[in-house]
């Protein structure tokens, strides 16, 4: 059979037709859109917080000093008391006839020694006159020695007695609050063993908390640099339910040496506690400055993603095209995620979308401006839509 040109030329365009209708409506998809913003860059003050636990400024176990019955508890459980006020009283009658004896055993010295010096006088008079031997009148002057020896010993064991006597009364050794007694009374206390109970003092009260290694390499260079020094930082502590810290705090103490098991230097800050809220044993949060003013890059967590073990934010160029760059975050400053390396502030950088980033493909970035204050990421302008019945147009 045989076929004219024209025919042959239709019967190619039909088959091809087709095929290359679909090829032109199977395009490359259209780039993801990105929300992109640049850093906010300002002055700030970078702040580091801790978690820790309150203790007392000082702790007592309180102990009795001499063995006997206990006659009375003076305090109720749980109250603050002062320095010197009545806690616990011994039955003090074996200590009142030690007293008594020690006096009497004073006085008999004294007599003895009035008598001996008597002696020794008479016999120095003798000895003027030569009625007297050498002996004897060394023999009287040793008399009154060994009389003043036993005088002074005598009036020592009666500072004993007394002693004792006064130690049957426990009396509060510093101003605190107490805990419960441990003992009943007619309990047999025994001397310097027997814990009858404790006493805290908490106003002010001390904050403990662990540094790790590498924030208190910052701090030691801050103090090098001048900037701030760690003995003396100010910051703000509070308990662990309040949202934001509020008290006042001062460092005032660190460690002499790393703990080598767990990498970290211990912290103690004072804090004032007049209202004696704040309970020794109380775990807590402190936030301190790190270092002083300097301008800081901020932007948002959402724009910092995860590279293996790097932290990257993805930039963004004008065709479209990213690059992941590897930063150092820090801590967040008004709502933004502080950039302590990688960024100079100038780039342009996705905020947000950035699940969308592929290597290799490019994306719609949609420009954005981020409030000096966070975390809300402003939404993007939609771009204007095309005037009705214009859609699919060829240009002119």
């Amino acid at each position: 059979m045989r076929f004219s040109i024209p025919a042959l030329v239709f019967a190619s365009v039909c088959l091809a037709g087709p095929s290359s209708a679909f090829a032109q409506g199977a395009g490359a998809p259209p780039a993801p859109p990105v929300t992109v913003a640049t850093p906010v860059v300002k002055e700030v003050q970078e702040l580091v917080s801790f978690t820790g636990r309150f203790d007392a400024t000082r702790a007592v176990q309180v102990k009795a000093r001499v063995a006997g019955y206990l006659q009375k508890i003076a305090f109720t459980d749980g109250t603050t008391v002062k320095k010197g006020d009545l806690l616990f009283a011994i039955d003090p009658r074996p200590y009142q006839a030690a007293v008594d004896q020690a006096t009497a055993a004073v006085t008999v010295s004294e007599t003895t020694l009035s008598f001996a010096n008597g002696d020794l006088e008479r016999a120095t008079q003798l000895q003027k006159t030569g009625n007297i031997t050498e002996q004897i009148f060394d023999q009287r002057r040793q008399a009154v020695i060994q009389a003043t020896a036993k005088l002074a010993g005598d009036r020592a064991a009666l500072a004993a007695a007394q002693l004792n006597l006064e130690f049957t009364r426990v009396t509060a050794p510093i101003d605190g609050r107490l805990s419960r007694t441990l003992l009943s009374e007619g309990t047999l206390v025994a001397a310097n063993d027997t814990l009858m109970t404790t006493i805290v003092a908490a106003d002010p009260i001390d904050f403990y908390f662990d540094v790790d290694e590498t924030t208190f390499l910052a701090f030691e260079r801050a103090a090098g640099s001048g900037t701030t020094a760690i003995i003396g930082l100010e910051g703000v502590v509070g308990t662990t339910d309040e949202p934001e810290p509020k008290r006042r705090a001062r460092i005032d103490f660190y460690d002499n040496r790393v703990d080598q098991a767990s990498g970290t230097m211990r912290l103690r800050a004072k804090v004032a506690n007049p209202d004696l809220f704040l309970t020794p044993g109380l775990f807590g949060k402190i936030r301190v400055p790190l270092g002083g003013p300097k301008r800081g890059v901020l932007v948002p967590d959402e724009a910092v993603a995860s590279d293996q073990t790097r932290r990257i934010v993805h930039i963004v160029a004008p065709d479209g095209s990213t690059t992941p760059r590897p930063v150092a975050p820090g801590p967040k400053i008004d709502g933004w995620r502080l950039i302590r390396s990688g960024l100079d502030g100038s780039e342009t950088i996705a905020v947000n979308g950035i699940v969308r980033i592929r290597p290799g493909v490019k994306v719609t970035p949609q420009m954005v401006t981020l409030p000096p204050v966070g975390p809300k990421i402003p939404t993007p302008t939609p771009p204007p839509a095309a005037a009705p019945g214009t859609a699919g147009q060829p240009a002119k």
